[in-house]
């Protein structure tokens, strides 16, 4: 991509205000995959006034729900005619391996269409019995207005549309800042929404680094609530910033996800298997580069020993490369500061007193690539148990009681998700209802659904998305009562 005009304000493709741009580089190599503009908080402001006269003045807000449902599922249909285009930029940006960024295009068009439907089928408000026949009671939901949307560089696509689909649904406009690190498949998504027939100004969108975009989005006036998904230090930022103009705020700031193997669950060879499988996918989908990564192993202490011996054999032959190349399972991480945080919170554990069962290197050659790790004999005291790394690094902790796997799996400020992993259906129903977690697995991992909501409880943030409570946080609630038959109420004598 040469073209550095990837601002998108007011219905048209700008480059930045004050001419500075910024190389994209491709994490498995580290050469330059893209040039984009590098806008300001100049840029920001043209967006905000663009979005602000879209709202204030433009038809979107006031446009049928059929017709904005419609726009929605035009959007998924676009999706799925680029999908390979889309997946194969999204792999290359972000790292990740093809096969993930083809089923982020299919998630994406999955969240477009659900909030197509839900929106579709609603009623026109809910009628409040009043006590009185003469008295037409009802409640009804509006657009909050201008949305600022700041997405994270893990899922750029994804968390994108987590965003984009349920705002447009509820008829709001929109200001869209994505990470610097990943830019390309949002300022895509936004070529295809002008493509589906979004009017101007409704959809805007600055490529910019978040301590001055960002920032902006979230401190100006003119925008009436802010989504941000990131990190905790940013999204408290956020919240400060959001907080003289009493904005709407939604938050999801990411987790320190625990994955409880009850030893019942591994009395087959069959169930052994799955539950190792399945902790791999927990840890090192996307080289732990997830929000809702299961990066704790809570294994129960008699079955540690067998269980981490082969997930250790096991992470160590996963297959590490480009993500677009044949037979690669996991990909790079997203930038030498990320390559390095890891390393360094390996390092800590490390020191601290952890047993390094696998991985725990980089491999040789270019690109910010670390080996799949898994760290035995974890303490709740180490670094790398409480806080969220964000790589390919797996602690293991043990419990011998149920009681002591659930005082360990809620022992984290954060609380996002989780997984339970037992044969005892009763016993996994009762572990995943004492969970302080938003989304709580049991017998899987990391399956989510558009049509439930997604959010955390703690430091994993305020708010939720998708499901009706996503489609809530963008709108305003409104009671409107009607006195058909008005009189005077006498209530001064005169």
């Amino acid at each position: 991509m040469s073209d550095q005009r990837t601002i998108h304000i007011d219905g048209e493709w700008r480059a930045a205000a004050s001419g500075a741009t910024r190389e994209i580089l491709d994490p498995a190599d580290a050469t330059t995959l893209a040039v984009v503009a590098e806008g300001g908080t100049q840029d920001a402001d043209a967006a905000i006034a663009a979005a602000r006269t879209a709202f204030d003045q433009g038809a979107w807000p006031h446009t049928p729900v059929a017709e904005r449902a419609a726009l929605l599922r035009r959007v998924a249909d676009l999706l799925q005619r680029d999908r390979e285009t889309i997946a194969l930029l999204e792999s290359r940006d972000a790292g990740k391996t093809l096969e993930e960024g083809r089923v982020d295009v299919d998630c994406v068009s999955d969240a477009f269409r659900y909030f197509a439907d839900l929106v579709i089928g609603e009623g026109g408000g809910r009628v409040v019995d009043a006590g009185s026949p003469d008295i037409h009671s009802v409640v009804v939901h509006e657009p909050v207005g201008v949305c600022a949307l700041i997405t994270p560089w893990n899922y750029p696509l994804l968390q994108a549309s987590w965003k984009i689909a349920p705002a447009l649904a509820a008829g709001n406009t929109f200001v869209v800042k994505p990470s610097e690190l990943t830019p390309l498949t949002t300022v895509a998504l936004l070529g295809l929404l002008a493509e589906a027939g979004l009017p101007s100004g409704v959809a805007n969108l600055v490529t910019g680094p978040g301590d001055t975009v960002g920032a902006r989005l979230a401190e100006h006036p003119g925008v009436d609530l802010v989504s941000f998904t990131g990190g905790l230090v940013s999204g408290t930022n956020v919240m400060r910033a959001a907080a003289d103009g009493v904005k709407k705020v939604a938050l999801e700031l990411g987790g320190k996800n625990p994955n409880v193997v009850f030893a019942d669950a591994c009395t087959t060879d069959e169930g052994f298997d799955t539950a190792v499988d399945q902790a791999l996918n927990a840890a090192f989908i996307h080289s732990g580069q997830v929000c809702s990564a299961g990066s704790r192993l809570i294994v129960e202490e008699s079955l540690r020993e067998r269980f981490v011996a082969e997930l250790a054999r096991r992470a160590d032959l996963i297959r590490l490369g480009r993500g677009t190349d044949p037979g690669v399972e996991c990909g790079p991480l997203v930038s030498a500061r990320q390559l390095a945080r890891t390393e360094e919170y390996v390092a800590s554990a490390l020191a601290e007193g952890a047993v390094l069962r696998a991985g725990g290197r980089r491999p040789e050659g270019p690109g910010h690539f670390y080996r799949p790790t898994v760290l035995d004999h974890c303490h709740r005291g180490m670094r790398v148990v409480r806080e969220e790394v964000f790589g390919p690094v797996l602690t293991v902790e043990t419990f011998r009681t149920e009681d002591e796997a659930v005082e360990l799996a809620n022992d984290t400020e954060y609380g996002l998700a989780g997984g339970v992993w037992s044969a005892d259906a009763a016993r996994a129903r009762r572990v995943a209802g004492r969970l302080r977690h938003g989304t709580v697995w049991i017998n899987d991992f990391h399956p989510y659904l558009p049509q439930a909501e997604w959010g955390g409880f703690g430091k994993s943030g305020i708010g939720r998305e998708l499901g009706p409570a996503g489609l809530a946080e963008y709108r305003e609630t409104k009671h409107v009562y009607q006195n058909l038959a008005p009189r005077p109420v006498r209530w001064f004598a005169g």
